[in-house]
């Protein structure tokens, strides 16, 4: 199955994403939050850079929770806008 390309609005739809999270750290490791969220570092890291567009919802809401994020907060910040 071949999955098709990102439109530009949702690749910038993930960097918003990465930067949410990256800010709501306030200085905590990656390696504490991927931990306490129970997701790879890897994993963190590609969302927070926007390599990783569009995770999993279960790792997006364990993030959240692990960084007191509320998923309204994550709808309201990171939903999709017409370019």
């Amino acid at each position: 199955m071949v999955r098709t390309p990102l439109t530009p609005e949702e690749r910038e739809r993930g960097e918003r994403l990465g930067r949410l999270l990256r800010e709501a750290r306030q200085g905590r490791s990656m390696t504490e939050v991927a931990a306490g969220a129970g997701v790879s570092v890897e994993t963190l890291r590609k969302i927070e850079t926007g390599r990783a567009p569009t995770p999993a919802f279960f790792t997006v809401a364990a993030l959240a929770r692990e960084l007191g994020l509320s998923m309204d907060e994550l709808v309201v910040h990171c939903a999709l806008q017409p370019a």
